[in-house]
């Protein structure tokens, strides 16, 4: 039986995690601070302001819509992010259970080459990745955007779903079997809803790969204004000399909504699925 704290160590336990709360919470709200205030100012000289609005005006967000297309960079980011999840999705979901119950020539050379690719920095592919896209014609497209994002994700994601996979017993599949489901059947039929927290927290990166890069956004699609997605559009807007940090954080105050309602939709799978997944195999 585990005694309850006593009742110092759990005052020290709540300042902790008062906080940490803190750390984590106040750079949101320092931005929507600064989306309220009058002019670019990103700081205030009132302490007060610096953790109350004050003052508020809606200036930056009317801006923002108005003087720059925003709401085009954020449908752009929208498509790209809802295509790369549903082609990641469809690759990732196959390949992994393929890993999962198929012994096959290769099988453990691939998952081995897989894990090798995952330990190469990403960022030193970046111009290897431009001058493949350059050739087959997708640089400055949002398909070579999307194809970049997909095939980005498909390590990580495939060893997760294999090891979710690898969970699930293989007699619930036979059964099906005998009561008359095919293997595409039963892939679809039991395999998949048994692993929805492997599926969420997939769909979740997919979809967080597409909306809030910058680095292989600006690098593959690096203009005109109307084809950048929303972070790199947002930082364009920084000028050598002064940048509009009203408008840039009413930016993210926007941006920020989508991956939020995301995350508090799928929470209750997260944990599961990157736990499950990771530990099976």
């Amino acid at each position: 039986m585990i005694r309850p704290p006593k009742l110092p160590m759990r005052i020290v336990q709540i300042l902790i995690l008062v906080v940490m709360g803190f750390i984590a919470l106040y750079p949101v709200w320092f931005a929507v601070l600064a989306a309220g205030r009058k002019g670019d100012s990103l700081y205030t000289f009132k302490l007060v302001g610096m953790f109350i609005p004050i003052e508020w005006t809606w200036d930056n967000f009317i801006r923002l819509f108005t003087q720059q297309p925003f709401w085009t960079w954020v449908a752009n980011s929208f498509k790209v992010a809802t295509i790369t999840v549903v082609f990641a999705m469809v690759v990732v979901t196959s390949a992994a259970f393929a890993f999962s119950r198929f012994r096959f020539a290769g099988r453990n050379f691939g998952l081995t080459l897989m894990l090798g690719l995952q330990a190469y920095p990403g960022l030193l592919s970046l111009s290897a990745i431009t001058m493949i896209l350059t050739a087959i014609g997708l640089y400055g497209k949002h398909a070579g955007l999307i194809l970049a994002y997909t095939t980005g994700m498909l390590v990580f994601a495939t060893w997760n779903l294999k090891g979710y996979f690898d969970t699930i017993p293989l007699d619930l599949e036979e059964a099906g079997m005998i009561d008359g489901c095919g293997p595409v059947q039963s892939f679809f039929l039991i395999a998949l809803p048994l692993a929805r927290p492997a599926l969420a927290i997939t769909a979740l990166l997919a979809f967080l790969s597409g909306w809030s890069d910058y680095v292989l956004a600006s690098s593959i699609v690096p203009a005109p204004d109307t084809m950048k997605l929303a972070v790199p559009g947002l930082y364009g807007l920084s000028q050598s000399i002064s940048v509009p940090w009203g408008m840039f954080a009413a930016g993210f105050c926007i941006v920020v909504i989508p991956t939020i309602i995301l995350f508090l939709y799928l929470q209750r799978y997260l944990e599961a699925g990157l736990t499950l997944g990771g530990v099976k195999g």
